[in-house]
């Protein structure tokens, strides 16, 4: 099936991905606030981190909270130039005096965080859009998704993703925006990860329900499965942006 590219009236990025090789390194990171401190700790990424982050290097990619107002987190995802610059980049932001003083003076009242969970990924070159839709005609929430897959099954649900999922979900009014790899400390199998766009939480749904019942889904999906399921668990999240994510 041809690649899937979306045409758009408004600001398009041209990924490095359709020019060659993105090598970038990315690191989604989530954190629990302590109770009634999320705003705190947004303000301190609009007013600091995120100046920080990119003074020492590091992309920022996307800011989320939840759609569910009672999830307490702040989702972000950054970018590095390669896995092996991560960990000097950072150390570098960590040791930089400017974060020292603005993380010691937002935290005057007690810490802001009380949980951090860290996702590493690389680019799925194979999956990913050639263009991304980084600004939209009218307002949109994203869809995390992250996909487990039974042991031996990472090209399997590749496949089906390169050759139908994508423009189906295409086909039935949802957004693909990127397409990751975990990369697992351990050495186990990858997760993929990845955003969808639609125009509501409502729109979703509806559009997951006439994808599912899609008799060339059915068909696709019953195919791929006929020497045993691919994915084990998916987990799904709705998200919308803060005013400063660089993807909104």
């Amino acid at each position: 099936m041809k690649k899937i590219i979306l045409f758009l009236p408004f600001l398009l990025l041209v990924c490095e991905f359709s020019l060659g090789q993105d090598t970038r390194y990315f690191e989604m990171r989530t954190y629990t606030t302590h109770e009634g401190k999320r705003n705190d700790l947004i303000k301190r990424f609009q007013d600091h981190t995120l100046k920080l982050f990119e003074k020492n290097g590091i992309e920022n990619i996307a800011y989320f909270i939840p759609t569910d107002e009672n999830n307490n987190t702040l989702t972000f995802i950054l970018a590095y130039p390669d896995q092996t610059s991560r960990d000097v980049l950072w150390n570098k932001f960590a040791n930089d005096p400017e974060w020292q003083a603005a993380y010691k003076a937002s935290e005057a009242n007690g810490p802001l965080v009380a949980k951090v969970d860290q996702v590493f990924m690389e680019i799925a070159p194979e999956l990913n859009p050639e263009i991304i839709r980084w600004q939209n005609e009218g307002k949109r929430i994203f869809e995390l998704r992250t996909y487990y897959m039974h042991p031996g099954k990472l090209d399997n649900i590749n496949a089906r993703f390169r050759d139908y999922t994508r423009e189906l979900f295409q086909k039935h009014g949802m957004t693909n925006v990127m397409y990751w790899h975990t990369v697992e400390k351990d050495g186990s199998q990858a997760k993929l990860v990845y955003l969808l766009a639609h125009k509501s939480e409502k729109a979703a749904k509806k559009s997951f329900d006439s994808f599912r019942e899609d008799p060339v889904w059915i068909m696709v999906r019953d195919r791929s499965e006929e020497m045993g399921p691919i994915v084990q668990k998916i987990t799904s999240v709705y998200l919308q942006t803060l005013p400063f994510s660089p993807l909104k």
